[in-house]
């Protein structure tokens, strides 16, 4: 069973890539009852959806997908935001709100995964079932189900194209690289180094790619609160002590955009060539500046469909069914493991980008 829990910034990538080692194949169903036993709720039912705060294009995208796509599907919804503090206080005053209030359905992305345990678990005894949105929820037994993107798959892609990208550029190695995480409140951050080290540590391993300063371990390589400042403030850190003497970047991986544009600033006002960085979210930005040439790569994670599968979850609940997951075996949380809804993440560069963006009426004009 590959255990997605992160239990301490202070584990190495090489402790990470044993964790996920003991597992590296996924025992998924097609559909499924996760063990909760399904009872039914009126059709106009109060729905929460308790969402972090607002740093990424898909977080503010998905609560006004939420808020339509409930009100279409006939619930009542109550659509928060948790605001911009580093704190998880607000989203666990929002989550007892919908609680008192009846929610029949609470659906979290978490601002903290691990302080949410004693919301969850009122949600719980007041009969609501637990959805955890797009990022896992831990330490707690009173989450019912898990939906996401797979994320493991998030990170591998990420790795292979950081690969791909510095080979296309200079044919021969190595490769000197550096390594950007996203924060380390968000379990996800562990679940995308994970994957992007299983495709990058055989070929460090190998002495074929060099981390540059010398810091793989994921508590160096965090960005707290996922905020483009961190990064760029460690990124120019980073120029200034180990690139200052003419040493050559070949590439970063950057767990999403917004860091990966702050990386790119930096690298730009230090006066560097751009290397070949990674992102992740299609972000308008970035696939801008994939077309331009300067970052390589990002991930499609469609959020309306993301959206519209909770939603569909949300229905099968409201009917007295099981809804359908594909995945039983790979998210514990470290109490349970968590029955999931995976979808399958896209990998995205200039070559396949307006592929990628034909149904997306918002991306697909910038690829033409």
């Amino acid at each position: 069973m590959r255990t997605f829990l992160i239990k301490s910034l202070a584990v190495s990538a090489t402790a990470l890539l044993a964790l996920t080692a003991c597992s590296t194949e996924r025992d998924k169903s097609s559909s499924g009852d996760s063990g909760t036993a399904a009872k039914g709720f009126p059709a106009d039912s109060l729905i929460g959806v308790a969402l972090p705060s607002k740093t990424s294009e898909n977080w503010v995208l998905a609560g006004d997908l939420f808020t339509n796509g409930l009100k279409e599907a006939g619930f009542k919804s109550d659509v928060q935001y948790a605001g911009a503090s580093t704190t998880v206080a607000d989203q666990q005053n929002q989550i007892t709100a919908m609680v008192t209030n009846g929610a029949k359905v609470i659906v979290i992305g978490a601002t903290d995964a691990a302080q949410l345990a004693t919301q969850v678990a009122a949600a719980k005894q007041a009969g609501a079932t637990v959805i955890a949105y797009d990022r896992l929820i831990t330490q707690t037994p009173d989450v019912d189900y898990y939906i996401a993107f797979d994320n493991f798959k998030v990170g591998q892609l990420q790795g292979q194209a950081l690969l791909d990208g510095m080979k296309a550029k200079k044919p021969k190695g190595p490769y000197t690289i550096e390594l950007f995480s996203g924060s380390p409140d968000d379990n996800n951050s562990g679940v995308f180094f994970n994957g992007a080290m299983d495709v990058l540590k055989p070929a460090i391993d190998k002495g074929d790619v060099v981390v540059g300063s010398g810091q793989t371990e994921i508590k160096q390589t965090a960005t707290q609160g996922w905020k483009a400042e961190n990064a760029q403030s460690r990124m120019d850190s980073l120029l200034n002590s180990t690139y200052n003497s003419g040493k050559t970047l070949d590439g970063v991986l950057s767990p999403n955009d917004t860091l990966a544009r702050a990386i790119i600033t930096s690298v730009k006002g230090a006066g560097k060539p751009i290397p070949v960085v990674t992102g992740q979210d299609s972000e308008v930005e970035s696939v801008k500046s994939i077309m331009a040439g300067e970052q390589y790569s990002t991930i499609n994670k469609d959020t309306r469909k993301l959206v519209a599968e909770t939603v569909t979850m949300v229905k099968s609940l409201q009917a007295g069914n099981s809804p359908q997951v594909n995945d039983t075996q790979s998210y514990n949380n470290g109490v349970k493991v968590v029955p999931a809804y995976l979808l399958p993440p896209v990998i995205v560069t200039k070559a396949n980008a307006a592929e990628a963006y034909a149904d997306d009426p918002k991306l697909a004009p910038l690829t033409k």
